[in-house]
């Protein structure tokens, strides 16, 4: 009776779960396909945001329970990993444990549900990294229609997404801690524009400085551009207060060395005093302070220059020739806030400026540029597999059909996972306005019958349709990313058999 009892408070809380997953993968289903709608959020101050990207929906959507805040930090690896994908790796977890609890009702023991689930994953990623194809040129046309999609068919978008790409380049683009996405950006009456070189959101730190330099000669200071510091207790003393004199007389002339090395362009760390302020106005150097890690390191690389120290100053003119970047110009856009550096004598780079005509859109179109540009760039490192639903519709079947040849009751868990895959292609038919059921099964027998994994639904018809003529595509390496991701999390919401309260601090 005891194990009875036992068994029954572990499908209700199986149950309890299921419904708190499915209750969270409801508040993002309505947006994927091409058919797929907005989410209004507001807070509780009024503010809007209006959105299909389902990583900022789940993020800002208020959620307490923990098997669905674990399928939330599921859109949040699949936005680290690869910046797309965010609403299919949700939908695919969620999905994935309502067909292991139906599985596990039906009285499949949990750790052969489990057990199956994880091989039937493995399968499927297995045949996803064998279809990939790869691509060749960065002149491919797959790579627009990828950013095209990725980029909600917003085709301003798409086209200067693939020209930042041309311009960065493939081996860049390929490099493990570089994120395209970062390059992009959005602005209240902005032009769409690509900008050569480096954009930040910026002021020169006096009206007096200059607002537009050519033949750029850039110091990138990791530091304060001022005297090196000597504390109260020392200048106390005769010997801390020779020191400090020192260090001003010593500060005076590594500011003339700017002058000498033919400095006109200072990028600063932290805050510049104000004897550097004014010897730098007079001496027609723009001085940019409090500048971010990233942006200083994305100028660095892209002018050639070497990041100083303060104390650094106190070398030669020889030595310091050494950390000087270069660029053909720097100017500041005083209606945007922004200062531009282009066309730097390092390696090169792309800022993909976004324009937007309200503040409210600002966010959202920078959200589409981002998710285009991941696309792309998982494309350029994994090749591309057919979209629209159909390659999971494909991995399906061939999952069904591995099914008939395992033995043992894995099988069942191998079956959930088959069962899943449908989700995706069965939710974008839904949002196009057709029968799940029926479309699902008519894009299933056509592949089956054409022995192709690329057909599809045309989603205006209803009819079938081959996507890679379509030219409806996604990255491999998001379908890839997204199907581990739901796999892993699925299988932890099904392996809780209890949920406990922990005590608070105080008590």
């Amino acid at each position: 009776m005891g194990e009875n009892k036992t068994g029954e408070e572990r499908l209700s809380t199986l149950l309890h779960n299921v419904n708190a997953v499915q209750a969270v993968a409801s508040s993002v289903e309505g947006t994927i396909g091409p058919k797929g709608l907005d989410t209004m959020l507001v807070d509780e101050n009024g503010n809007v945001i209006i959105t299909n990207d389902g990583v900022t929906i789940l993020e800002e959507m208020e959620v307490k329970h923990p098997a669905a805040r674990m399928v939330i930090n599921i859109a949040r690896a699949q936005q680290d990993k690869v910046g797309d994908g965010t609403t299919t790796a949700t939908l695919l977890a969620a999905a994935l444990v309502s067909e292991g609890a139906s599985q596990v009702s039906r009285g499949v023991p949990v750790a052969k549900v489990i057990s199956g689930i994880r091989q039937g994953i493995t399968k499927a990623v297995g045949i996803l990294e064998k279809t990939a194809v790869r691509i060749t040129s960065m002149d491919d046309e797959k790579l627009y229609h990828i950013s095209l999609i990725a980029g909600r068919e917003h085709e301003d978008i798409a086209h200067l997404i693939m020209e930042g790409a041309k311009l960065i380049g493939e081996a860049k683009m390929l490099e493990n801690d570089f994120r395209f996405s970062d390059l992009v950006t959005a602005k209240e009456g902005a032009d769409n524009e690509v900008i050569h070189g480096v954009l930040m959101n910026q002021r020169p730190l006096s009206k007096e400085m200059p607002e537009q330099i050519e033949d750029v000669k850039l110091l990138v200071l990791g530091d304060a551009l001022a005297p090196e510091e000597v504390d109260d207790e020392a200048l106390g003393t005769e010997r801390g207060f020779q020191r400090y004199l020192d260090l001003k007389e010593g500060y005076t002339c590594n500011l003339q060395k700017l002058v000498a090395l033919g400095i006109n362009t200072v990028v600063v760390e932290k805050s510049c005093d104000s004897i550097a302020e004014e010897f730098c106005i007079d001496n027609g150097i723009m001085v940019l302070h409090r500048v971010s890690k990233a942006d200083r390191q994305r100028v660095a690389d892209h002018t050639g220059a070497r990041t100083l120290k303060r104390t650094g100053l106190n070398k030669s003119v020889d030595e310091l020739t050494r950390y000087i970047g270069r660029a053909k110009r720097v100017e500041f856009e005083e209606t945007l806030g922004q200062v531009r550096i282009m066309h730097g004598a390092g390696k090169p780079t792309a800022t993909m400026l976004i324009g937007a005509s309200t503040e409210e859109v600002v966010g959202e179109r920078e959200r589409i540029a981002k998710d285009a540009a991941s696309a792309m760039q998982a494309c350029i490192r994994a090749g591309y597999l057919p979209g629209g639903g159909s390659i999971e519709i494909y991995l399906s079947h061939q999952i069904e059909q591995w099914r008939t040849s395992l033995k043992g009751m894995e099988g069942f868990g191998v079956e959930a996972v088959a069962n899943a895959l449908r989700k995706p292609l069965s939710q974008m038919v839904q949002n196009a306005g057709f029968n799940p059921l029926e479309k699902v099964e008519m894009v299933k027998a056509a592949q089956v019958e054409s022995g192709t994994n690329s057909v599809g639904m045309d989603f205006d018809t209803g009819r079938c349709a081959d996507m890679l003529q379509a030219g409806v595509v996604d990255p491999a390496l998001v379908k890839i990313h997204a199907l581990k991701t739901a796999g892993e999390v699925s299988q932890a919401i099904l392996r809780i058999h209890t949920i406990i309260r922990m005590k608070s601090e105080e008590e």
